[in-house]
């Protein structure tokens, strides 16, 4: 676990920004005005000049490795120099492509590709492979080596990535990537010269963001394992779509071939993801082939599920919910996309029933308080944090993305101080943690603890607090929410282009549910989950939800929606099967409240039809007519109703309310530890709970804690 940091003094208002200089310098003859700092490398990228690199790249440091990226400057040393590690001077004079420069790439590259075997028909890195591309532009035609190539062993790295390293040409991107990203020291270099090697000393990468790696690997010396072998760059269709195992909402590219998901790619958003990815959003898509549900269910007279049609499944479910008048209830999960929970609400609403949420952990908050359930900080802004306070959450598994960003915000020396409340566990970053009991809460708010957190947080410029889910799924939570907003106000956490009070969702479904009127009331899915136990509620619809207490669906006639066969499925009286978020088209709203869209990469399986179809047909059986009869219809009805959430992929800021006179009662606070209640980060939902990956990662956890504590 990283060191504690002594404490320091804050500063009490935040520094004016200092605007740098800006510098004149001429890139092959033509003049460029660029700011001082940058580096020869990053002006020629401004001017749109393409300078070849291996080594370098824009999220990690300096290494000045491959010397690929050489230019000849004046004035300065007559030879060429590696322009990622030269910063420019005010009238200094690049040349980007001169004979000798061409003739010294050539040279370069020729070194490079000493030890690289011919590989590329094998290789799954071809057809998108940086070696090759450069090889083509500024390599030799032939090779004129004639000794024997150096052979490397595979090195191990775990389930998720396939090493050929006699490949590897020691750029250290995935080195350097290990230490100050994911904030590992599991990768590393050894030996010198010749001799040389990236090694992990045989061991699993102890990281949940390890398969970038594979992304920044410019050669094919680091691949996808799952995906070795499956197809080819070129004969994939690629499609754009939204990451739905955390609330980060990820920007991501699923490829395809036959109707099947292959991989998970992150793309670029600067916002959101950056360029990365996380291992359970990238690798868990084997899951979506497996216990798949293909065909509607219905028990029979001896309790066993039996396949049925369609049209006897809807129809057993609509006389039901018509028998059941407007004792009918609804689940929704963590992945449901927005089209779908509103199509679920409005059914519900026209049979006059109210009783239905998305919180299945049961975690507590205002739901009407638009302010009280934002990662109100937004995710780009966190490195601009300076103290943070985390409560009941553990942020390098609930969001891995956002935990590199509170870790960057380290790393720059932003961040002078975190302290946490709650279970103790490595954040890649120092933490002090306070204490497992949610009352000294009480003492950071009243400014009574010894540390001076209070003191400190009010002290800073940018303090952040972030809640988890650890702490608000407790029979506190509400509690304990209430006391964190509390904290939010005496600590000034709240200013005209700041707001430091986060919630750190882990579900893709539970901002937008809060968004469309889904979620009810500040405890609204434990009175609904104890309607469903009393035999309150006699039809139950459970919409891709599998992770809260199923006992309580025993007096209920349930029917499951969803695509896998997981918990719920078990339980069910009906099924009716749906689409994955890779086979359909939808809108998720991440925790900070950006509205995103994915679209659909394969068709479902079988008879499976989106949840939002299932629902409609639902509806005109019950003669409840919607006025849509298409997705954009459907649409268009919600974005009607909220109109706010028609702007896509932008943020509108909540306006922050101190708590009213109710919210203000006694705060009472249990005596038990905040403990972690994510039991595996690898096997969290249905999906990731059917992959084969995401099993042989959780094995491979296991055994690595196992010998950590053996030592």
């Amino acid at each position: 676990m990283p060191k504690e940091l002594p404490p320091k003094e804050l500063p009490t208002k935040e520094l004016p920004a200092k605007e740098l200089p800006m510098v004149k310098i001429a890139i092959d003859g033509k003049e460029h005005e660029c700011e001082a700092g940058l580096t020869v490398l990053q002006a020629c990228e401004e001017a749109g000049v393409e300078i070849p690199r291996f080594c370098y790249h824009d999220r990690l440091s300096i290494a000045g490795n491959c010397r690929m990226c050489l230019v000849e400057v004046s004035p300065g040393p007559p030879k060429p120099q590696a322009s990622c590690a030269l910063p420019i001077n005010e009238g200094m004079s690049i040349t980007t492509n001169s004979p000798s420069l061409q003739n010294a790439r050539k040279g370069v590259m020729e070194f490079l590709l000493i030890n690289h075997p011919l590989d590329c028909p094998i290789c799954d890195q071809g057809g998108e492979c940086d070696l090759q591309d450069q090889a083509l532009t500024y390599g030799f035609a032939q090779g004129r080596f004639s000794e024997n190539k150096r052979a490397v062993g595979e090195k191990y790295m775990g389930p998720l990535i396939k090493t050929i390293m006699t490949r590897c040409i020691h750029c250290t991107r995935c080195v350097r990537f290990a230490n100050e990203i994911a904030g590992i020291d599991d990768i590393g270099m050894l030996g010198r010269g010749e001799d040389v090697e990236i090694s992990t000393l045989e061991k699993t990468l102890d990281s949940e963001l390890s398969g970038n790696v594979i992304d920044l690997c410019p050669v094919g010396a680091l691949t996808s394992k799952p995906y070795a072998f499956r197809a080819r760059s070129w004969e994939v269709q690629k499609s754009e779509s939204i990451d739905v195992m955390d609330a980060v909402g990820s920007n991501i590219r699923i490829d395809s071939k036959n109707g099947r998901v292959l991989r998970v790619l992150p793309r670029l958003h600067e916002d959101v993801n950056e360029e990365w990815l996380s291992d359970k959003a990238r690798f868990s898509c084997d899951g979506l082939a497996r216990q798949r549900l293909d065909r509607p269910y219905a028990r029979n007279e001896n309790k066993q599920l039996v396949p049925i049609s369609w049209q006897a499944a809807l129809d057993l479910v609509a006389d039901r919910i018509a028998s059941a008048k407007t004792r009918i209830a609804a689940v929704a999960g963590d992945q449901c996309d927005l089209e779908s929970m509103y199509a679920l609400k409005k059914l519900l609403t026209a049979r006059g029933s109210n009783k239905f949420d998305a919180r299945q952990g049961g975690a507590q908050f205002d739901p009407n308080l638009r302010s009280g359930y934002l990662f109100n900080t937004r995710i780009a802004n966190v490195t601009r944090a300076d103290a943070l306070l985390i409560v009941g959450a553990n942020p390098r598994e609930d969001a891995p993305l956002v935990n590199a960003r509170i870790r960057q915000a380290w790393l720059q020396g932003n961040l002078q101080q975190a302290y946490g409340i709650g279970a103790a566990c490595d954040l890649t970053y120092p933490c002090r943690w306070l204490d497992e009991q949610a009352q000294h809460l009480l003492k950071i708010a009243d400014g009574k603890d010894k540390e001076g957190v209070l003191a400190r947080l009010s002290r800073a410029a940018h303090p952040m607090l972030i809640l988890g889910y650890d702490a608000l799924e407790r029979k506190d939570g509400g509690d304990i929410w209430r006391l964190c907003r509390r904290i939010a106000e005496k600590a000034n956490m709240v200013s005209e282009d700041w707001n430091g009070f986060n919630i750190l969702h882990r579900s893709a479904s539970a901002v937008g549910a809060c968004e469309i009127g889904f979620n009810q009331g500040v405890d609204g899915f434990m009175p609904l989950l104890v309607s469903m136990a009393k035999g309150e509620v006699d039809v139950a619809i459970i919409m891709q939800a599998d992770d809260f207490d199923l006992d309580s669906l025993a007096k209920c006639f349930t029917v499951y929606i969803g695509h896998h066969g997981d918990k719920a499925a078990q339980v069910a009286d009906v099924i009716l099967p749906s689409a994955a978020y890779t086979e359909k088209s939808g809108m998720w709203i991440n925790m900070e409240g950006r509205v995103q869209m994915g679209f659909a990469a394969v068709l479902p399986p079988g008879e499976a039809q989106a949840e939002w179809r299932i629902l409609r047909a639902l509806a005109e059986k019950l003669e409840v007519i919607p006025p849509w009869n298409d997705l954009q219809e459907l649409r268009i009805a919600l974005w009607k109703e909220h109109p706010e959430l028609a702007e896509q992929d932008s943020l509108l800021r909540a306006v922050w309310q101190s708590l009213d006179e109710n919210s203000n009662k006694e705060i009472r606070l249990h005596v038990d530890p905040i403990v972690s209640r994510c039991e595996n980060y690898y096997m969290s939902d249905p999906i990731s709970r059917a992959s084969e990956t995401m099993s042989a990662c959780t094995q491979a956890r296991r055994e690595l804690r196992r010998k950590n504590n053996a030592t």
